[in-house]
C-alpha cells in the first residue's frame, strides 16, 4: 500500500468517525429535551390528579358558585388532554402550542376559583384546602422549574442542530425540524416589567 492510500484512508475513516459523532450528539440532544418534557409531564399529572381534590375540597363549601367548579374541571380535562397530545410528540410545534393554550385556559380557571375562594373564610381556613392549596403551589414550582429544564434543552437541541456541519446532516439524519419551546401564558407576563403607577 503507498502512502497517498494510506492518508485517504486515514481522512475516510477520521470524516465517517466525525459523522458517526455528529449523529450520536444529535440524538443525545433530541433524548435529552425528550427526557425534560417526561419530568413536565410527570409534574402536569401530579397537578391534574390534585385539581378533584380542590374541587371537592370547595363544593363543601361554595354551593352557589357550581359553574366556576365545572370550568375548573372542563380545563383540566382539556389540559391533560393537550398533555397526551404533547406526551406523543414532545418538542412539535403544534402539539406544544396546544399543550400551552389548555395550560393557559386552566390558569384562568383556576384563578377564577382562587377569586371565589377568597369570598369564603371558612373555606380559606379549611385544614383539607390549605394542604390541598399548598400541594398545588408546590407543584406549580416544580412545573416551572422542569419546563425551564425543557426549554433549555430544546435550546441546545436546536442550537447545536442548527450549526455547521450539523446542519448539512442533520437532515440526512432525520432531525429536519426545529424542536418547539413550551412556553405557557405567563412566559409573556414574565417577560415584561411590572409597571407602576401613583
Amino acid at each position: 500500500m503507498s502512502i497517498s492510500t494510506i492518508v485517504v484512508l486515514v481522512i475516510l475513516a477520521a470524516l465517517v468517525l466525525y459523522v458517526i459523532s455528529v449523529y450520536n450528539q444529535l440524538v443525545a440532544l433530541k433524548n435529552r429535551f425528550q427526557n425534560s418534557f417526561a419530568q413536565i409531564e410527570v409534574q402536569l399529572k401530579r397537578r391534574y390528579d390534585l385539581i378533584p381534590n380542590l374541587v371537592e375540597t370547595a363544593k363543601a363549601y361554595i354551593t352557589h358558585e357550581r359553574e366556576t367548579l365545572e370550568a375548573v374541571t372542563q380545563a383540566r380535562n382539556q389540559a391533560m388532554s393537550g398533555l397526551q397530545a404533547a406526551s406523543a410528540a414532545p418538542g412539535n410545534a403544534t402539539a406544544m402550542s396546544e399543550l400551552a393554550g389548555a395550560e393557559g385556559a386552566l390558569g384562568s380557571a383556576l384563578g377564577r376559583l382562587n377569586v371565589v375562594m377568597e369570598a369564603y373564610p371558612d373555606l380559606k381556613a379549611s385544614a383539607n384546602m390549605q394542604q390541598v392549596s399548598e400541594e398545588l403551589t408546590s407543584t406549580e414550582n416544580r412545573i416551572a422549574f422542569a419546563r425551564q429544564a425543557f426549554n433549555d434543552s430544546v435550546m441546545n437541541y436546536n442550537t447545536y442542530k442548527q450549526g455547521f456541519p450539523a446542519v448539512a446532516l442533520a437532515g440526512f439524519f432525520g432531525h429536519s425540524q426545529d424542536a418547539s419551546l413550551l412556553e405557557f401564558a405567563d412566559s409573556e407576563a414574565i417577560a415584561e416589567a411590572p409597571k407602576v403607577s401613583f
